[in-house]
């Protein structure tokens, strides 16, 4: 269980070349963030939303064409979207539809995300009634209930598709603690719109017309000036672009550190 994901020369029908890259490292855990056209294609080949045409993805050691859909998409990983969608009856049931999960640890799940109290009836809360698709919580909070799901589940790999993108500004930067903290042994895989989210993760993916452009650390990406990553970096300003490199190399220090 290492959430250790290879595109080999993978190709979709309408993205040629998709990439071939490998995502590990020595603490099971690896970011990246993919922009330009391309990256929701990543999102469609992982789930098999659309079959490959050639080329293989390989999970853990295991090519995912040989899993069943439930497996691919139930268990081994699991997605947060940009517009969050709750299914299921009630509460308990959209947080744990396998029922694999005791009350008490559902009930940690959730204050962990700030949702739920030791002083709350747990019985109570998670028999309340979901409206279609959780309209009767807000943006936010149902937001917060799929990264509930996914603490519960702990999958080997968890995108998240601009998962923060409609949600306010301290919310955002709530999720992005929890995920730095509380996913030691998932593969992140993200699609950002905030540079600021993603300059201490482990990768960069940039897609250039359906293609891996680039592919590295931040600060390897950063250093060089002419790069498409670097460019997208500038282009947001002279000191927001200093605050970023800054970032970066903040990350890169910090990394190096820990593994020596």
């Amino acid at each position: 269980r290492t959430g250790a994901v290879s595109f080999l020369s993978s190709n979709l029908d309408h993205m040629p070349a998709l990439m071939d890259t490998r995502l590990t490292n020595l603490f099971c855990v690896a970011n990246f963030f993919g922009f330009s056209k391309g990256k929701s294609s990543i999102t469609v080949a992982l789930f098999r939303l659309v079959e490959i045409e050639s080329g293989r993805i390989v999970l853990d050691g295991i090519d995912l064409s040989t899993l069943g859909l439930s497996n691919v998409r139930g268990r081994g990983m699991a997605i947060i979207p940009q517009d969050p969608f709750l299914a299921g009856g009630t509460l308990r049931e959209c947080l744990d539809p396998f029922r694999e999960h005791s009350d008490t640890e559902i009930m940690n799940a959730l204050e962990a995300v700030r949702l739920g109290s030791s002083s709350v009836d747990a019985t109570l809360l998670l028999s309340t009634k979901l409206e279609e698709g959780g309209s009767n919580y807000s943006v936010g909070e149902r937001q917060l209930l799929n990264l509930a799901r996914a603490l519960l589940c702990q999958p080997k790999l968890l995108v998240l598709d601009e998962a923060t993108a409609s949600i306010d500004g301290k919310t955002d930067a709530f999720i992005q603690k929890m995920l730095r903290t509380r996913f030691p042994h998932t593969t992140l895989v993200t699609i950002a719109h905030r540079l600021n989210t993603i300059m201490d993760y482990d990768y960069v993916l940039v897609m250039d017309k359906g293609y891996a452009a680039e592919f590295d650390s931040p600060v390897n990406l950063l250093s060089d000036r002419k790069g498409v990553f670097s460019e997208l970096v500038d282009a947001t300003g002279v000191e927001s672009s200093k605050a970023l490199r800054d970032m970066a190399e903040a990350a890169a220090a910090g990394s190096a550190a820990s593994s020596s």
